[in-house]
């Protein structure tokens, strides 16, 4: 039995991971919190999360919520992220990140920590999405520096960090089969008299607005041709689902930074 805290679960991502997990043979929910200040603190945490009651009350202390806890699961911020990773590096717990939005520092920071636990860390947990990384890497290997690369993101209008990780993770695989520096060809804004094209140029694009879950498209725009690679995420399942894979897997890993490649072995 692989016991698990949730963070986050008054949250979107939070309360679907907790839902599912309640469903998952061999995992026991241990644990759960939330931000200090939230006013769903002390509440049952399958009440919050939608379902029924786990006898489960939502803390704001880590240390309390996963003092039993083999593996703790977070979708969150990078401040809650990091601290709750220093726990986990104090306590050899492992751990499953899908948190966006790190700076270079921060994320730094959660390799550094890693050393102390095993850490799954990824910018989607999508089995589907981690597939379309390295289909993109090799569309970008073979068809070389001829054709054009742009990347299109989407997402519902309360998301915080732009563009998403996912959309940078892309950029940077494809950047990677192409020999070239993420960031410098990373181009995430066009306005007015910007010239020509460059060549090596990597385009990303936002856009934000309904309820969108999450669309990714990558193009490939040659001369008289265009290839389109795009994943649609219709509801947050298929993120909690590889976010449980992973759970499964890292338990019980040597400490270091772990990604769903190695969880799929792809």
């Amino acid at each position: 039995m692989t016991r698990v805290a949730v963070t986050g679960v008054a949250g979107r991502m939070g309360g679907r991971i907790l839902s599912l997990l309640l469903q998952e043979h061999g995992i026991e929910i241990v644990g759960a919190t939330e931000a200090e200040g939230n006013p769903a603190l002390g509440k049952d945490a399958g009440i919050v999360a939608g379902m029924g009651g786990i006898n489960i009350l939502l803390s704001d202390k880590i240390e309390e919520a996963a003092s039993t806890a083999d593996a703790i699961v977070d979708f969150t911020t990078p401040a809650a992220t990091l601290k709750n990773a220093e726990y986990a590096s104090e306590t050899g717990k492992a751990m499953v990140i899908g948190t966006t939005g790190f700076k270079e520092e921060e994320q730094k920071r959660i390799t550094e920590l890693a050393e102390g636990f095993p850490c799954v860390i990824s910018p989607n947990m999508s089995i589907g999405v981690n597939v379309m990384f390295e289909i993109a890497k090799r569309l970008a290997g073979f068809l070389g520096n001829e054709f054009d690369v742009e990347i299109i993101e989407t997402h519902h209008k309360h998301k915080i960090d732009c563009p998403s990780g996912t959309a940078l993770r892309l950029g940077e695989v494809v950047a990677e089969a192409l020999g070239r520096d993420f960031k410098k060809v990373a181009r995430f804004e066009r306005y007015g008299q910007i010239g020509e094209r460059k060549k090596e140029e990597i385009g990303i694009q936002t856009i934000r607005g309904g309820d969108v879950v999450g669309e990714h498209t990558v193009i490939f725009l040659g001369a008289g041709e265009k290839i389109e690679l795009t994943h649609k995420a219709s509801n947050r399942d298929n993120f909690a689902k590889g976010a449980i894979r992973a759970i499964k897997w890292v338990v019980g890993k040597p400490p270091g930074v772990y990604t769903m490649e190695d969880v799929l072995r792809i």
